[in-house]
């Protein structure tokens, strides 16, 4: 379980990998036109948490030490390496996963795209500013994947009249709950300051770590 603490974002790569030439050479025959997106959007997942952990990574450190303000025990509080496991593999992987299982589910569906594209608010503003910069870790996926496939979503269910009013309302208040549910809500719940479970240096630190640092010695 350590080498998975410390390299399921690596083996998310190889699933992506994987879902590509699935998706390429079967998937598109073998699923639903809903199905392939929702897939798709799943997919955008899995580049976004590369992006956040692997590289350019150094999420943990904007996420604890920026975004939060912390100045102790910042390789472990208030976000450690097992929190960041559970909730980025085993809730939010089901939370995608499931999407695809019930494609007739179109609120589901919408909530789904949706929380890939609400977080083009943490992560194209609140984390910009807070280390001063116009990139952090996270933000090229969400603009370049989950946006455009969250549109194309939107689009396809409104032009086959697939949803209803109740949908995109269920839809637009459950992609900001997801916010909640699968981010902060686990990380309140699990922050520990004695956890056993910190980051490395390697995990902790990628993009901007001078001026991260700078921030945590200031």
């Amino acid at each position: 379980m350590n080498f998975y603490r410390r390299n399921w974002y690596y083996v998310g790569g190889v699933i992506f990998v994987a879902l590509s030439y699935y998706m390429g050479f079967l998937g598109i025959g073998n699923m639903s036109h809903i199905q392939v997106i929702l897939t798709y959007s799943f997919m955008a997942m899995l580049v976004h948490q590369f992006e956040e952990y692997g590289i350019p990574g150094g999420f943990p450190a904007i996420f604890n030490i920026a975004f939060w303000g912390q100045k102790k025990d910042v390789d472990r509080y208030p976000l450690n390496a097992n929190t960041a496991m559970i909730n980025n593999v085993f809730m939010t992987y089901p939370f995608y996963i499931l999407a695809i299982i019930f494609p007739s589910a179109i609120w589901y569906g919408l909530i789904q795209v949706g929380q890939g594209m609400v977080q083009i608010i943490n992560h194209g503003y609140w984390n910009n500013k807070k280390i001063g910069s116009w990139y952090n870790p996270g933000l090229a996926s969400v603009i370049l994947l989950h946006w455009p496939i969250g549109i194309y979503y939107i689009w396809y269910v409104t032009a086959n009249n697939m949803a209803t009013v109740s949908d995109y309302i269920i839809g637009f208040v459950g992609s900001w709950l997801t916010m909640l549910v699968l981010w902060l809500g686990p990380v309140r719940l699990l922050r520990n300051r004695k956890s056993k479970y910190p980051f490395t240096n390697e995990q902790m630190y990628g993009y901007a770590e001078k001026k991260v640092k700078d921030i945590l010695n200031s």
